[in-house]
Protein backbone atom coordinates (compact mmCIF):
# COMPACT_ATOMS: atom_id res chain seq x y z
CA UNK A 1 0.00 0.00 0.00
CA UNK A 2 1.84 3.65 -0.81
CA UNK A 3 -0.22 5.86 1.55
CA UNK A 4 -0.04 9.55 2.19
CA UNK A 5 -0.05 11.28 5.87
CA UNK A 6 -0.41 14.32 5.92
CA UNK A 7 0.81 16.01 9.18
CA UNK A 8 3.38 12.98 9.29
CA UNK A 9 5.67 15.21 11.54
CA UNK A 10 3.48 16.23 14.59
CA UNK A 11 2.70 14.81 17.79
CA UNK A 12 0.29 12.11 16.84
CA UNK A 13 1.14 11.85 12.50
CA UNK A 14 4.90 10.97 13.11
CA UNK A 15 3.86 8.03 15.56
CA UNK A 16 1.38 6.40 12.87
CA UNK A 17 4.52 6.70 10.33
CA UNK A 18 6.45 5.32 12.82
CA UNK A 19 4.24 2.75 13.46
CA UNK A 20 3.27 2.08 9.83
CA UNK A 21 7.02 1.78 8.92
CA UNK A 22 7.50 -0.93 11.73
CA UNK A 23 4.48 -3.02 11.31
CA UNK A 24 4.60 -2.57 7.19
CA UNK A 25 7.69 -2.06 6.13
CA UNK A 26 6.62 -3.08 2.60
CA UNK A 27 4.25 0.60 2.47
CA UNK A 28 5.65 3.40 0.99
CA UNK A 29 4.67 6.29 3.48
CA UNK A 30 4.57 9.80 1.64
CA UNK A 31 4.86 11.90 4.60
CA UNK A 32 3.57 15.66 4.06
CA UNK A 33 3.94 18.31 6.55
CA UNK A 34 4.42 21.86 6.43
CA UNK A 35 6.68 22.22 9.03
CA UNK A 36 4.96 24.87 11.25
CA UNK A 37 5.14 25.00 14.76
CA UNK A 38 4.23 21.75 15.83
CA UNK A 39 5.78 20.10 12.85
CA UNK A 40 9.42 18.35 14.33
CA UNK A 41 11.30 16.42 11.70
CA UNK A 42 13.47 14.96 14.77
CA UNK A 43 10.38 13.16 15.47
CA UNK A 44 11.01 11.58 12.54
CA UNK A 45 14.53 10.82 13.04
CA UNK A 46 14.21 6.93 13.14
CA UNK A 47 13.36 6.75 9.26
CA UNK A 48 16.52 8.62 8.33
CA UNK A 49 17.61 6.87 5.44
CA UNK A 50 14.46 4.74 5.03
CA UNK A 51 13.83 4.49 1.39
CA UNK A 52 10.01 3.82 1.75
CA UNK A 53 9.78 7.04 3.92
CA UNK A 54 9.04 9.60 1.64
CA UNK A 55 9.20 13.38 3.47
CA UNK A 56 7.79 16.27 1.31
CA UNK A 57 7.33 19.69 2.90
CA UNK A 58 4.36 20.79 1.91
CA UNK A 59 0.75 22.36 2.91
CA UNK A 60 -2.50 20.74 2.15
CA UNK A 61 -4.17 23.60 1.84
CA UNK A 62 -2.16 23.91 -1.48
CA UNK A 63 -4.47 21.49 -3.55
CA UNK A 64 -2.47 20.83 -6.79
CA UNK A 65 0.40 19.98 -5.45
CA UNK A 66 -1.14 17.77 -3.02
CA UNK A 67 -2.97 16.31 -6.35
CA UNK A 68 0.69 15.89 -7.63
CA UNK A 69 2.25 14.02 -5.04
CA UNK A 70 -0.94 11.63 -4.90
CA UNK A 71 -0.79 10.72 -8.72
CA UNK A 72 3.26 10.44 -8.71
CA UNK A 73 3.45 8.39 -5.84
CA UNK A 74 0.37 6.25 -7.15
CA UNK A 75 -1.54 6.77 -3.47
CA UNK A 76 -3.57 4.48 -2.41
CA UNK A 77 -4.80 6.19 0.88
CA UNK A 78 -5.00 9.71 2.46
CA UNK A 79 -4.47 9.43 6.23
CA UNK A 80 -5.14 13.30 7.40
CA UNK A 81 -3.48 14.02 10.57
CA UNK A 82 -2.79 17.66 9.83
CA UNK A 83 -4.61 20.17 11.79
CA UNK A 84 -4.23 23.08 13.98
CA UNK A 85 -4.71 21.84 17.15
CA UNK A 86 -4.21 23.87 20.14
CA UNK A 87 -7.91 25.00 21.77
CA UNK A 88 -6.30 28.01 23.03
CA UNK A 89 -4.79 29.16 19.92
CA UNK A 90 -7.85 28.99 18.55
CA UNK A 91 -9.41 31.18 20.91
CA UNK A 92 -6.74 33.89 20.12
CA UNK A 93 -6.76 33.23 16.53
CA UNK A 94 -9.53 31.14 14.82
CA UNK A 95 -8.80 31.87 11.14
CA UNK A 96 -5.91 29.65 11.20
CA UNK A 97 -8.43 26.53 11.73
CA UNK A 98 -10.56 27.99 9.52
CA UNK A 99 -8.05 27.41 6.54
CA UNK A 100 -6.28 24.59 7.63
CA UNK A 101 -8.73 22.28 9.13
CA UNK A 102 -11.56 23.30 6.52
CA UNK A 103 -10.31 24.62 3.56
CA UNK A 104 -7.22 22.40 4.01
CA UNK A 105 -8.93 19.63 4.45
CA UNK A 106 -12.02 19.99 1.04
CA UNK A 107 -8.64 20.48 -1.10
CA UNK A 108 -7.35 17.57 0.27
CA UNK A 109 -10.86 15.86 -0.57
CA UNK A 110 -10.66 17.47 -4.09
CA UNK A 111 -7.20 16.31 -4.76
CA UNK A 112 -8.32 12.67 -3.59
CA UNK A 113 -11.09 12.54 -6.01
CA UNK A 114 -9.47 13.57 -8.81
CA UNK A 115 -6.64 11.39 -8.14
CA UNK A 116 -8.83 8.37 -7.74
CA UNK A 117 -7.36 7.38 -4.42
CA UNK A 118 -9.11 4.45 -3.21
CA UNK A 119 -9.72 5.43 0.98
CA UNK A 120 -9.65 8.72 2.61
CA UNK A 121 -9.46 8.56 6.53
CA UNK A 122 -10.00 12.22 8.67
CA UNK A 123 -8.61 12.16 12.20
CA UNK A 124 -10.86 13.92 14.12
CA UNK A 125 -11.50 14.84 17.64
CA UNK A 126 -14.14 13.95 20.41
CA UNK A 127 -14.42 17.49 20.89
CA UNK A 128 -17.03 17.75 18.14
CA UNK A 129 -19.83 16.70 19.75
CA UNK A 130 -19.57 19.20 22.67
CA UNK A 131 -19.83 18.88 26.42
CA UNK A 132 -21.19 15.75 27.94
CA UNK A 133 -23.25 15.88 31.10
CA UNK A 134 -21.95 14.83 34.46
CA UNK A 135 -23.00 10.67 34.59
CA UNK A 136 -24.30 10.74 30.80
CA UNK A 137 -23.08 7.82 28.60
CA UNK A 138 -20.49 8.80 26.46
CA UNK A 139 -21.20 10.10 23.27
CA UNK A 140 -22.09 7.91 20.07
CA UNK A 141 -21.00 8.16 16.11
CA UNK A 142 -24.65 9.21 16.02
CA UNK A 143 -24.71 12.12 18.69
CA UNK A 144 -25.10 15.54 17.08
CA UNK A 145 -22.22 18.08 16.58
CA UNK A 146 -22.31 20.17 19.09
CA UNK A 147 -18.62 21.99 18.91
CA UNK A 148 -18.28 24.73 21.22
CA UNK A 149 -15.00 26.68 20.93
CA UNK A 150 -13.43 27.71 17.03
CA UNK A 151 -11.04 24.19 17.34
CA UNK A 152 -13.89 22.14 17.62
CA UNK A 153 -15.74 24.49 15.30
CA UNK A 154 -13.73 23.71 12.58
CA UNK A 155 -13.04 20.18 12.79
CA UNK A 156 -16.94 19.59 13.02
CA UNK A 157 -16.96 21.26 9.48
CA UNK A 158 -13.81 19.32 8.34
CA UNK A 159 -16.06 16.23 8.94
CA UNK A 160 -19.40 17.48 7.51
CA UNK A 161 -17.32 18.27 4.26
CA UNK A 162 -15.74 14.21 4.55
CA UNK A 163 -19.44 13.00 4.91
CA UNK A 164 -20.54 15.04 2.29
CA UNK A 165 -17.62 14.02 -0.23
CA UNK A 166 -18.64 10.49 0.43
CA UNK A 167 -22.51 10.72 -0.10
CA UNK A 168 -22.12 13.28 -3.09
CA UNK A 169 -19.28 11.33 -4.84
CA UNK A 170 -19.49 8.17 -3.59
CA UNK A 171 -15.77 8.67 -2.11
CA UNK A 172 -14.41 5.79 0.42
CA UNK A 173 -14.13 8.43 3.01
CA UNK A 174 -14.28 7.55 6.72
CA UNK A 175 -13.57 9.19 9.91
CA UNK A 176 -11.63 8.91 12.94
CA UNK A 177 -12.60 10.89 16.04
CA UNK A 178 -10.86 10.48 19.09
CA UNK A 179 -10.30 11.20 22.98
CA UNK A 180 -7.16 13.27 24.56
CA UNK A 181 -3.67 11.93 23.26
CA UNK A 182 -0.58 11.46 25.47
CA UNK A 183 2.68 9.76 25.02
CA UNK A 184 6.15 10.45 23.52
CA UNK A 185 7.55 13.57 21.49
CA UNK A 186 3.94 15.69 22.57
CA UNK A 187 4.71 19.60 21.65
CA UNK A 188 4.92 20.73 25.29
CA UNK A 189 1.89 23.28 25.53
CA UNK A 190 -0.10 20.20 25.67
CA UNK A 191 -1.19 19.37 29.67
CA UNK A 192 0.65 16.65 30.29
CA UNK A 193 4.12 17.24 28.93
CA UNK A 194 3.91 20.91 30.30
CA UNK A 195 3.19 19.37 33.29
CA UNK A 196 5.83 16.86 33.28
CA UNK A 197 8.56 19.55 32.21
CA UNK A 198 7.54 22.17 34.95
CA UNK A 199 7.58 19.83 37.52
CA UNK A 200 10.97 17.97 36.68
CA UNK A 201 12.05 21.20 36.73
CA UNK A 202 10.41 22.59 40.00
CA UNK A 203 8.89 25.20 38.03
CA UNK A 204 4.59 26.34 38.83
CA UNK A 205 2.01 23.98 37.48
CA UNK A 206 -0.85 26.58 35.80
CA UNK A 207 -4.36 24.54 36.23
CA UNK A 208 -7.26 26.08 34.42
CA UNK A 209 -10.16 26.75 36.93
CA UNK A 210 -11.13 24.09 39.27
CA UNK A 211 -9.48 21.41 37.76
CA UNK A 212 -12.00 19.41 37.29
CA UNK A 213 -12.59 19.22 33.60
CA UNK A 214 -12.77 15.67 33.40
CA UNK A 215 -10.93 14.16 29.57
CA UNK A 216 -11.02 10.38 28.40
CA UNK A 217 -6.92 10.14 28.13
CA UNK A 218 -5.45 7.37 25.61
CA UNK A 219 -1.91 6.21 24.85
CA UNK A 220 -0.87 7.86 21.19
CA UNK A 221 -0.07 3.70 20.18
CA UNK A 222 -3.29 2.91 20.78
CA UNK A 223 -4.50 5.68 18.95
CA UNK A 224 -2.54 4.96 16.15
CA UNK A 225 -3.16 0.80 16.06
CA UNK A 226 -6.86 2.17 16.06
CA UNK A 227 -6.34 4.35 13.13
CA UNK A 228 -4.76 2.05 11.23
CA UNK A 229 -7.19 -0.22 11.93
CA UNK A 230 -9.55 1.92 10.40
CA UNK A 231 -7.31 2.05 7.56
CA UNK A 232 -7.11 -1.55 6.70
CA UNK A 233 -10.49 -2.53 7.12
CA UNK A 234 -13.04 0.20 7.71
CA UNK A 235 -16.59 0.52 5.81
CA UNK A 236 -16.79 3.42 3.44
CA UNK A 237 -18.54 6.42 4.77
CA UNK A 238 -18.47 5.45 8.64
CA UNK A 239 -17.31 6.99 11.66
CA UNK A 240 -15.30 5.31 14.37
CA UNK A 241 -14.69 6.66 17.83
CA UNK A 242 -11.57 6.10 19.71
CA UNK A 243 -11.16 5.70 23.32
CA UNK A 244 -9.65 3.86 25.92
CA UNK A 245 -12.08 4.17 29.22
CA UNK A 246 -9.66 6.19 31.09
CA UNK A 247 -11.50 9.64 32.34
CA UNK A 248 -9.42 11.40 34.60
CA UNK A 249 -9.99 15.37 35.69
CA UNK A 250 -7.17 17.50 34.95
CA UNK A 251 -6.53 17.78 38.83
CA UNK A 252 -5.94 13.82 39.08
CA UNK A 253 -3.24 13.73 36.17
CA UNK A 254 -1.67 16.51 37.53
CA UNK A 255 -1.17 15.33 40.55
CA UNK A 256 -0.12 11.71 39.30
CA UNK A 257 2.38 13.80 37.58
CA UNK A 258 3.77 15.38 40.81
CA UNK A 259 4.11 11.81 42.43
CA UNK A 260 5.92 10.49 39.39
CA UNK A 261 8.31 13.34 39.51
CA UNK A 262 8.83 13.27 42.88
CA UNK A 263 7.00 16.90 43.64
CA UNK A 264 4.16 17.60 46.01
CA UNK A 265 0.79 19.82 45.93
CA UNK A 266 2.57 22.83 46.28
CA UNK A 267 3.80 23.49 42.79
CA UNK A 268 0.04 23.70 41.64
CA UNK A 269 -1.17 27.02 40.47
CA UNK A 270 -4.58 27.62 40.16
CA UNK A 271 -5.29 30.00 37.16
CA UNK A 272 -8.41 31.59 35.32
CA UNK A 273 -10.23 29.54 33.28
CA UNK A 274 -10.11 29.66 29.60
CA UNK A 275 -13.28 30.84 28.17
CA UNK A 276 -16.04 28.22 27.07
CA UNK A 277 -13.97 25.43 28.44
CA UNK A 278 -15.95 22.32 28.36
CA UNK A 279 -16.59 20.38 31.57
CA UNK A 280 -16.44 16.72 30.49
CA UNK A 281 -15.96 14.62 27.13
CA UNK A 282 -16.44 11.00 26.43
CA UNK A 283 -17.34 8.75 23.87
CA UNK A 284 -18.50 4.99 23.74
CA UNK A 285 -15.94 3.02 21.36
CA UNK A 286 -18.72 -0.27 21.09
CA UNK A 287 -18.34 0.06 17.65
CA UNK A 288 -14.67 0.23 16.71
CA UNK A 289 -14.33 -2.80 19.29
CA UNK A 290 -17.27 -5.10 17.97
CA UNK A 291 -16.90 -4.19 13.92
CA UNK A 292 -12.89 -3.91 14.12
CA UNK A 293 -11.74 -5.71 16.88
CA UNK A 294 -9.63 -2.73 18.40
CA UNK A 295 -8.75 -2.45 21.65
CA UNK A 296 -6.36 -0.10 24.04
CA UNK A 297 -2.85 -1.63 25.26
CA UNK A 298 -1.87 0.77 27.71
CA UNK A 299 -3.63 1.30 31.02
CA UNK A 300 -3.43 4.69 31.88
CA UNK A 301 -0.86 4.62 35.44
CA UNK A 302 1.91 2.50 33.73
CA UNK A 303 1.33 4.60 30.62
CA UNK A 304 1.75 7.74 32.06
CA UNK A 305 4.74 6.57 33.86
CA UNK A 306 6.11 5.38 30.40
CA UNK A 307 5.89 9.15 29.50
CA UNK A 308 7.32 10.75 32.49
CA UNK A 309 9.99 8.50 32.11
CA UNK A 310 11.05 9.60 28.33
CA UNK A 311 10.52 13.31 29.18
CA UNK A 312 13.03 12.53 31.73
CA UNK A 313 15.63 11.30 28.85
CA UNK A 314 14.94 13.23 26.51
CA UNK A 315 15.79 16.65 27.78
CA UNK A 316 17.73 17.68 24.71
CA UNK A 317 14.33 17.09 22.50
CA UNK A 318 12.10 18.94 24.75
CA UNK A 319 14.44 21.55 25.57
CA UNK A 320 15.16 22.29 21.50
CA UNK A 321 11.28 22.41 21.49
CA UNK A 322 10.65 25.29 24.08
CA UNK A 323 13.53 27.29 22.42
CA UNK A 324 12.55 27.11 19.26
CA UNK A 325 15.96 25.84 18.12
CA UNK A 326 14.33 22.02 16.93
CA UNK A 327 12.80 24.87 14.10
CA UNK A 328 16.32 26.30 13.56
CA UNK A 329 18.16 23.57 13.14
CA UNK A 330 16.03 21.45 10.96
CA UNK A 331 15.07 24.40 9.01
CA UNK A 332 18.82 24.50 7.74
CA UNK A 333 18.99 20.73 7.33
CA UNK A 334 15.86 21.26 4.80
CA UNK A 335 17.24 24.26 2.89
CA UNK A 336 20.45 22.02 2.81
CA UNK A 337 18.72 18.78 0.96
CA UNK A 338 17.14 21.34 -1.51
CA UNK A 339 20.39 22.72 -2.44
CA UNK A 340 21.66 19.23 -3.20
CA UNK A 341 18.70 18.53 -5.04
CA UNK A 342 19.48 21.26 -7.66
CA UNK A 343 21.12 20.47 -10.86
CA UNK A 344 24.63 22.21 -11.17
CA UNK A 345 23.94 25.64 -12.62
CA UNK A 346 20.12 25.41 -11.25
Amino acid sequence: MNLLVTGGAGFIGSAYVRMVRRVRPDDVVVNVDALTYAGNLENLRDLEGDPRHVFVRGDIRDGAAMLELMRRHAIDAVVNFAAESHVDRSIEAPEPFLETNVAGTVRLLEAARAASVRRFVQISTDEVYGMLAAGAPGFTETSALAARNPYAASKAAADTFVVAFHHTHGMDAVIARCSNNYGPFQFPEKLIPLMILNALDGAPLPLYGDGLHMRDWIHVDDHCAAVDAIVLGGRAGEIYNIAADNERTNLDVVRAILRLTGRDDSLIRYVRDRPGHDRRYAMSTAKIRDSLGWRPRHAFDAGLAATVSWYRDNRPWSDRVRSGAYRDYYERQYADRLAAARPAGG
